[in-house]
């Protein structure tokens, strides 16, 4: 499935119905590339069905409330010197782990995906140098909820695809709410980087904004200032990132606080704690420590062995006075006369 470019402002949402396709000439171009494919998707500028121009509009944007039809125009332009057959379709959208915005295929998408009808210009031949104008359609069903529900439409000709995101929000309230979630630290120092979670709570897709605040043992540590998030997170997704962290110290216990807003009120805080140990010098100085204390085992050890040596000759007494000799035994001669 195509990965889309995810754009910093959130749309409305996209509708079109679909007839048939109108084939206009192109001027003349210039040949594409070896590697391309020799036509492209965007949306028509303009309202004005004689309208032809592409490029102005990056992506589809349109709202309507439940049970209306909206419609818009595909623009299909083939820059080389062959026909080309693309079949078109709509798609549900979601949010890749990352935080990309993809599509499903046609038979996972069940959403918004549906909603999008091209009629009998769901496949279209394009002559060489040409560009080829696709109305199509959006029904929104009765009863469907308010808020965004992301979809694209995707063009395919032998297994090539190309899709052009589709901004469709259904009237009624919109609720902004997200959360902030697993965060984590990795590295240290300049090198330290901070994983956390965003999981969108709410029914419009949101472009966050996103500051880090830390407090380390001996007072306050560098942060993050307030910057925009550079993904777009869609109704019900949850998105994994990593945030640069380079003003993490080398050596502390941190507590962190993440802290992300969005517009409409939205509002989420995590916290977590770190140590940061520079584990090189800390098993240099362990090993110094060890040597040392293994030196000043050493030392008592010698210091003990002289005191006993000294002790193995006479020695004063407990009171300090020397102990006396024991005299000899007095000898006995054997004559076996009696004394």
């Amino acid at each position: 499935m195509p990965v889309l470019p995810s754009p910093r402002r959130s749309g409305a949402l996209l509708l079109a119905a679909a007839t048939v396709a109108t084939v206009l000439t192109c001027g003349a171009a210039a040949p594409a590339a070896a590697d391309e494919p020799g036509w492209t998707a965007e949306p028509v500028a303009g309202s004005a069905p004689a309208a032809v121009k592409a490029g102005t509009r990056p992506y589809f944007y349109l709202a309507g409330t439940s049970g209306t039809v909206l419609e818009d125009r595909l623009a299909l332009a083939n820059t080389s010197d062959r026909e080309h057959t693309i079949t078109l379709r709509g798609a549900d959208a979601y949010n890749t782990a990352a935080g990309a915005f993809a599509v499903r295929s046609a038979e996972e998408s069940t959403g918004a995906g549906v909603w999008i009808s091209f009629g009998k210009g769901a496949t279209v031949k394009v002559p060489p140098r040409t560009r080829a104008v696709v109305p199509f359609t959006v029904t929104v069903p009765p009863g469907s909820p308010p808020g965004d529900h992301p979809a694209a439409v995707v063009a395919t000709e032998a297994g090539r695809e190309v899709g052009v995101r589709v901004h469709l929000r259904v009237g009624g309230p919109a609720l902004a709410a997200l959360t902030v979630e697993d965060v984590s630290v990795r590295g240290k120092g300049a090198a330290a980087s901070v994983t956390y979670s965003l999981v969108n709570r709410g029914n419009v897709a949101l472009v966050p904004e996103l500051a880090i605040s830390a407090e380390g043992t001996l007072g306050k540590v560098a942060g993050r200032s307030t910057r925009t998030v550079p993904v777009e997170v869609l109704p019900g997704q949850r998105v994994e990132l990593t945030e640069p962290w380079p003003g993490a110290p080398v050596f502390d216990r941190v507590a962190l606080t993440l802290t992300v807003t969005a517009p409409g009120g939205a509002r989420a805080t995590a916290r977590a704690s770190a140590w940061f140990v520079p584990w090189g010098i800390a098993g240099a100085t362990g090993l110094g420590l060890l040597c040392l204390g293994a030196v000043a085992a050493t030392a008592l050890l010698l210091v003990r062995k002289r005191r006993i040596r000294a002790g193995d000759g006479p020695g004063p007494s407990p009171h300090g006075s020397a102990v006396p000799e024991e005299a000899p035994a007095p000898e006995h001669e054997l004559t076996g006369a009696p004394r």
